[in-house]
């Protein structure tokens, strides 16, 4: 038995509707299905990216309270992107200044020696972050 890949990473968000057009506008996924429960309690919006593997879910709950993300409590801390290497990274930056994202500007990261990260949010409040790692070589 193995685990052979992440499949799918399910976020809560306040407006599916919304996250996907920031998803799509801001980070390039596309739009690929939808599904509302029966009792309409809990609705979700599928995304993918034509450079991941794994299919990103928008669910938005009638239960939610409306609160923000908080990485300080249980559960997801942040969800980070691989990028090809530190020029991206910078073109990233100029993707998320066009589209009028709040972002901390490529630095190096503290936990992956010769890495570079850059750090934004999402519409609630989900912590994001693009890393470039550095030359797999030289490690």
């Amino acid at each position: 038995m193995s685990i052979t890949r992440i499949h799918h990473l399910g976020l809560t968000v306040t407006d599916a509707d919304a996250s996907a057009r920031w998803y799509s506008a801001v980070l390039g996924f596309v739009r690929i299905g939808e599904f509302t429960s029966p009792d309409g309690a809990r609705r979700k919006v599928f995304l993918r990216h034509d450079t991941l593997a794994v299919r990103l879910g928008l669910c938005q709950h009638t239960a939610n309270s409306g609160e923000r993300f908080d990485e300080t409590r249980t559960g997801l801390d942040h969800l980070a992107f691989g990028v090809h290497d530190v020029g991206e990274l910078h073109d990233w930056e100029m993707r998320l200044l066009a589209q009028e994202v709040h972002y901390t500007t490529a630095v190096p990261a503290n936990t992956l020696e010769g890495a570079m990260v850059l750090v934004f949010r999402d519409l609630d409040n989900i912590q994001l972050e693009l890393i470039a790692e550095g030359d797999p070589l030289t490690k």
